[in-house]
């Protein structure tokens, strides 16, 4: 017997960052009614800092495996209240600033925007001088003019809501449980 299941769900879109994955995956596991969104990119990186997917029971995984990214055809109908994209690689803040969909991170992105889903974006480039944790440990990373300009164009986005720090990432998501549940009653 097929599993029925909850509408509308959490969406959340990984991509090639590493960048706070492990802090992002304990995340995910508090959300129920969750869809993952892998990109080809983040089952790389996964596997790069041998993370396991330890996912909330009922999490649907929807892989980088088709040319038109076909799971996005959810958001049409209302399947999402909110995506979430995180941690967002500077390549994927700059396709979702000019348009490109071009993989199934990108792709959710645009769907979300055009079906007015509010989306959640915890970019990775955010500051001229920046420590993240590589696989082999702890290195000093420096975004470029581009990279900085793209996460400040991006928080121009309707229905889009761009943090910057782990700690901002869990208090976005929070405040939209909160939201939600409020909502709801």
């Amino acid at each position: 017997m097929a599993k029925t299941v909850k509408s509308p769900r959490w969406g959340w879109a990984l991509t090639g960052s590493g960048h706070f994955v492990k802090e992002t995956l304990a995340i995910i596991k508090q959300l129920s009614d969750l869809d993952l969104f892998l990109s080809s990119a983040a089952e790389e990186v996964l596997n790069m800092y041998k993370q396991d997917l330890v996912l909330p029971e009922g999490t649907r995984i929807y892989k980088d495996r088709t040319a038109s990214a076909a799971p996005v055809g959810n958001f049409y109908y209302g399947v999402y209240h909110t995506l979430i994209l995180g941690p967002a690689t500077s390549n994927t803040v700059a396709k979702c600033v000019y348009g490109i969909s071009d993989n199934l991170a990108t792709n959710v992105f645009a769907q979300a925007g055009k079906c007015r889903v509010p989306a959640i974006v915890f970019a990775c480039d955010t500051a001229p001088v920046m420590d993240t944790e590589a696989p082999k440990g702890m290195v000093k990373v420096y975004p470029r003019r581009i990279d900085l300009e793209n996460t400040e164009r991006l928080k121009t986005f309707e229905d889009t809501t761009v943090v910057e720090t782990i700690d901002e990432f869990e208090r976005a998501i929070d405040a939209r449980r909160q939201w939600l549940s409020g909502s709801s009653s």
